[in-house]
């Protein structure tokens, strides 16, 4: 049964049903913003970005980030994993390429020599002018930890990093390592920006890495305060 899952039709098809329920999602939320500003003065400059929205949020993202001319083109980082095969493909329906590599620590020569190479292709799409959306948690957690990936591709790159909270209620919780949100259409919705941060080059990662995500853990939690306090049930 799970190759028959992973075979590659089937992921195509699971594929186009998922993106066409988040496209639905993204056309019905009604959202509550916060912060919004500071999302625009980024978008509004033109210059490449640097998106993350913790991994159990990300089916929210899409709604978060605007398409069109004059906007950066986002591409989402996706791991190698043969879940993020499905999620790559999701994302690309819905008008997200994906990067595939992963914001973890590399564990073996394979994974290092691909995250390698996702981070040159983060490189060069960010200095080009594009944006890339990190869930910097992913791919296995620990939930809400985030990885010195964004931090370091914020140091070589100079571009700002946009943090975003999400929320959506009534939602569906997968029972996956992060319980991840599966949000329901014409559900409220709410997005909170904190932002933007740079990193220098004489900043220590690791520290920046604990206090963006625990600033960007803040915002996440102001999400879920705002539809607990609007009644969004």
């Amino acid at each position: 049964m799970k190759a028959f899952l992973r075979s590659r039709p089937v992921q195509h098809l699971m594929a186009i049903l998922i993106a066409s329920w988040l496209k639905l999602c993204r056309d019905t939320l009604r959202w509550t913003v916060e912060g919004e500003a500071q999302a625009q003065a980024v978008w509004d400059s033109g210059s490449g970005a640097i998106f993350c929205v913790w991994h159990a949020t990300g089916p929210l993202g899409p709604a978060c980030w605007p398409q069109g001319p004059g906007r950066q083109e986002m591409r989402c980082l996706i791991s190698r994993s043969s879940d993020g095969e499905f999620m790559a493909l999701t994302m690309n329906k819905i008008g997200y390429p994906a990067i595939r590599g992963s914001s973890q620590k590399p564990s073996d020569k394979t994974k290092h020599k691909s995250g390698e190479r996702a981070f040159r292709d983060m490189v060069r799409w960010v200095r080009d002018g594009g944006a890339v959306s990190i869930t910097p948690d992913g791919p296995r957690g620990p939930v809400e930890v985030m990885q010195p990936g964004a931090p370091t591709l914020a140091r070589v790159t100079g571009a700002p990093v946009i943090l975003c909270g999400l929320s959506s209620k009534p939602q569906i919780r997968v029972g996956s390592w992060d319980r991840t949100i599966i949000p329901l259409p014409f559900a409220r919705a709410a997005m909170v920006w904190d932002g933007p941060h740079y990193a220098d080059r004489d900043d220590d990662l690791e520290a920046l890495a604990r206090d963006w995500g625990a600033r960007l853990s803040a915002v996440t939690r102001r999400a879920e305060a705002i539809l607990d306090a609007t009644g969004g049930e």
